[in-house]
């Protein structure tokens, strides 16, 4: 687990955050090293994009499997719910409009809530979407 964010991805996501006077830091770092000096207190909503390259786990037969991009998602979700128990989260997986109905299974089993969300801006069997999941909380319930 030890893929850092491109620069060029990292220098722009920079300018944007601080063109639009956002109060986050940004980090490139890979994320088990970033995730691993993070501190914060047990009270906070952790929110985490991820997406990981997809290098051969994306195929035109298959669509995208999620336990085969480098590093998998399940385990950069898996070790950050390990890492923040008393934490609730709100994670953004991306995904390809085609992907691998059992690998969300598998990954959807780890949140208390759950959705996916294609995004219709590509031709059709091109788009990209993200897959929501929550832990400590459900989305929209007013809990926790």
């Amino acid at each position: 687990m030890g893929c850092e964010l491109d620069p060029a991805v990292f220098d722009v996501s920079k300018r944007n955050f601080e063109r639009l006077a956002l109060s986050i830091r940004l980090v490139r770092n890979d994320q088990r090293s970033g995730l691993s000096s993070l501190v914060t207190t047990d009270d906070r909503l952790l929110v985490a994009f991820v997406a990981p390259p997809w290098g051969e786990a994306l195929s035109e037969t298959n669509g995208l499997d999620l336990r085969r991009t480098e590093p998998p998602v399940e385990g950069i979700v898996d070790f950050l719910l390990d890492r923040f128990p008393a934490n609730h989260h709100l994670c953004a997986i991306q995904l390809f409009q085609n992907t691998d109905q059992a690998s969300v299974e598998a990954l959807t089993a780890r949140f208390k809530w759950s959705a996916i969300r294609i995004y219709d801006v590509n031709p059709p069997g091109q788009n990209h979407g993200v897959l929501l999941g929550t832990s400590g909380w459900v989305a929209g319930s007013g809990e926790g």
